[in-house]
């Protein structure tokens, strides 16, 4: 239609900016041997990049990445995320000044992603601080506490079903893993659980905004999912100002800051999207990423079998071993040195979290998977610093509640065939996983 040109065009011309002359430049470094540009383009190395992270390891503090430092170092990354010199990374503002160019022509997004302002992931203070201060209350141990009990109705619920499922093969993230955190985060949020497939569906689409150098179809498919979930969010927050209940969201509709000022309709559905995303991205991946690594340690399953008491742990050695996010990257704000390296203004840095997270200074033997290790909490699966993930409360608590609720209940479930790892880069878990559930017990210990 004629009237679809200037938004075609606009929308082109973001892309180019934003993901096509990135990914250009990404396989230009890849072909002059940069190995991290390597694992941003080859799927075989995103599904073990380890051995990879141990290379960047020989160098300290930085290794050289696709277009920015890199590190791996616990010690490095903790002290970026954790440093006022750092801010989060402006990704329009880092490009060279004909792409800026190129990104004033285009707009800006019609649909901001979680890596766009208004998103708390995409500000810092004062106005990281303010959307942080609205919400972090309802996210603290405190008020997650309560939550235990009927997150574990929702796991029996769920189990029951997989029980009744017959003899056959189920998917493990279809049926399980991705059911318990949306129901969870959608009855927080007032949500409707009946949306819960959708968002679970829109969620999956958006997932890969948090890449960088996406082909156009998939940029576009994101695109689509974004918009998708803004349009029924706005809608969401309209009834909820005419009927306002007891969730988080009817909170943040009509709650006010220490001076009077309120969200605007803009931060108000990009805060609500963040939330709701956030309150199940993680977690999908933690208890799919925790299923597999106790099917492939019969021992530790065995431990933790015998001394219940260890599943706290477990949860932060499976957040350890297999971090749900991969990395993230930081701008210096001002010029700075790290761990005696001088950072220019304006240079991007990238901590790999997977990486710190098998940091063999802090972790003995870091590949071992050991549910009872003294210091597994000690990762930075949830960052660090003023953006340390306001979930990771809940996101441990129902990691907690959705392992040991699923081994009790089967004992004996066993994988049906490959797994097979969602095609994100920064996110890792699992797309599906197929399992023979084997006989349930009746009944399981209360978690």
């Amino acid at each position: 239609m004629p009237s679809d040109g200037p938004g075609r065009v606009h929308s082109t011309v973001r892309w180019a900016a934003t993901h096509g002359l990135m990914r250009a430049a990404i396989r230009r470094q890849a072909r002059r041997g940069n190995p991290d540009a390597a694992l941003l383009l080859d799927p075989d190395l995103q599904g073990d990049p380890f051995t990879h992270y141990e290379r960047l390891r020989e160098h300290r503090p930085f290794a050289r990445g696709a277009f920015s430092r890199v590190s791996v170092h616990h010690d490095v990354c903790t002290e970026v995320l954790r440093s006022e010199d750092f801010g989060v990374a402006d990704r329009d503002g880092s490009m060279p000044a004909a792409v800026r160019l190129a990104l004033r022509l285009a707009g800006p997004p019609p649909y901001p992603g979680p890596i766009d302002p208004p998103s708390m992931l995409a500000v810092d203070a004062p106005d990281h601080t303010r959307y942080r201060r609205l919400v972090t209350r309802a996210f603290t141990a405190r008020r997650v506490a309560p939550l235990r009990g009927r997150t574990e109705e929702i796991a029996a619920e769920l189990l029951d079903e997989l029980a009744g499922a017959g003899d056959g093969p189920v998917d493990l993230v279809e049926r399980y893993a991705s059911l318990l955190p949306v129901t969870v985060i959608s009855e927080m949020l007032g949500v409707p659980t009946t949306m819960r497939g959708q968002f679970l569906a829109w969620g999956d689409g958006a997932a890969a905004a948090l890449d960088l150098g996406l082909p156009r179809e998939r940029w576009q498919l994101v695109q689509s999912n974004v918009a998708a979930l803004h349009r029924w969010m706005t809608g969401h927050l309209r009834r909820l100002r005419a009927d306002p209940g007891e969730d988080l969201l009817s909170q943040l509709v009509t709650v006010a800051d220490d001076d009077g000022s309120r969200l605007t309709e803009h931060e108000l559905v990009s805060t609500a999207l963040l939330v709701l995303a956030a309150g199940f991205e993680t977690t999908v991946n933690l208890v799919a990423n925790g299923s597999r690594l106790l099917f492939d340690h019969p021992d530790q399953r065995a431990r933790l079998a015998a001394d219940p008491s260890l599943w706290p742990t477990a949860v932060d050695e499976v957040l350890r071993v297999e971090s749900p996010v991969s990395r993230t990257a930081r701008m210096a704000r001002r010029d700075t040195v790290v761990a005696g390296e001088e950072i220019p203004a304006g240079s991007l840095v990238v901590t790999v979290l997977a990486g710190a997270n098998r940091d063999p200074d802090v972790f003995a033997d870091p590949a071992r998977f050991d549910v009872g290790r003294e210091n597994a909490r000690e990762h930075v699966a949830f960052s660090s610093g003023i953006h340390y993930c306001l979930g990771a409360a809940l996101a441990r608590m129902e990691g907690e509640v959705a392992l040991r609720a699923l081994f009790e209940r089967f004992p004996e479930m066993a994988p049906a065939g490959e797994a097979r790892r969602r095609p994100t880069r920064i996110l890792r878990g699992y797309e599906a996983m197929p399992v023979l559930p084997g006989p349930a017990r009746r009944e399981t210990a209360g978690v």
